[in-house]
C-alpha cells in the first residue's frame, strides 16, 4: 500500500457502517484484510471506535481523536484536534472511524480501501458513499461483498 493516509471502511449498499458500536455483518475475509493493512502502521479512530474494539490490537499504534481533555486509555496516543491525531499517527497512517473521523480526515486522505457490503443493514452509523473526487484502481469480487481500493483522483 502506498505511503499516505489512507481511510479503512467497510459500507453497506445503503451506506450503514455500523450499529450499536459494532459491525451488522461478519466477514471473516474482511477482518483479514483489515488486520493486513493496518499491521504496523497508527490507526487514527474515534474514542467510540475506540471503545468498540475488542481490546488493543497487537502490532498497531492507536492515535485517539477525542474532545474529552481527560479521556485516556493504557495503550491508546490521545489527540485533541486532527491536525494533532496526524501529527501523532507520521506518514503513513490509517483511519479507521467512526464517520464523523472519517469525515474530518477525507479531504486529507490519499486512498480508500472500502469493503463494499452487499445488502441493507440496520444501522445506526452511515456514511456517504465516496464522490467524483475519487477513482477506483482496484476491485476484488466475492460471493456478497467487493474490496475495493479507491485513489484520489487528479485535479
Amino acid at each position: 500500500m502506498a505511503r499516505g493516509l489512507t481511510i479503512i471502511v467497510a459500507r453497506a449498499s445503503d451506506g450503514t457502517i455500523g450499529h450499536g458500536g459494532r459491525l451488522p455483518w461478519h466477514l471473516p475475509a474482511d477482518l483479514r484484510r483489515f488486520k493486513a493493512l493496518t499491521m504496523g502502521k497508527a490507526m487514527i479512530m474515534g474514542r467510540k471506535t475506540f471503545d468498540s474494539l475488542p481490546g488493543l490490537l497487537p502490532g498497531r499504534r492507536h492515535v485517539v481523536l477525542t474532545r474529552d481533555t481527560a479521556w485516556h486509555r493504557a495503550g491508546a496516543e490521545v489527540a485533541a484536534t486532527p491536525e494533532a491525531a496526524l501529527a501523532l499517527a507520521g506518514d503513513d497512517a490509517a483511519v479507521i472511524g467512526g464517520a464523523e473521523v472519517i469525515a474530518l480526515f477525507e479531504p486529507v486522505a490519499t486512498r480508500i480501501e472500502l469493503t463494499e457490503v452487499d445488502g441493507l443493514y440496520a444501522g445506526d452509523t452511515v456514511m456517504p458513499a465516496p464522490g467524483a473526487q475519487w477513482r477506483e484502481v482496484a476491485r476484488e469480487a466475492h460471493e456478497g461483498f467487493a474490496f475495493v481500493s479507491l485513489e484520489r483522483a487528479l485535479a
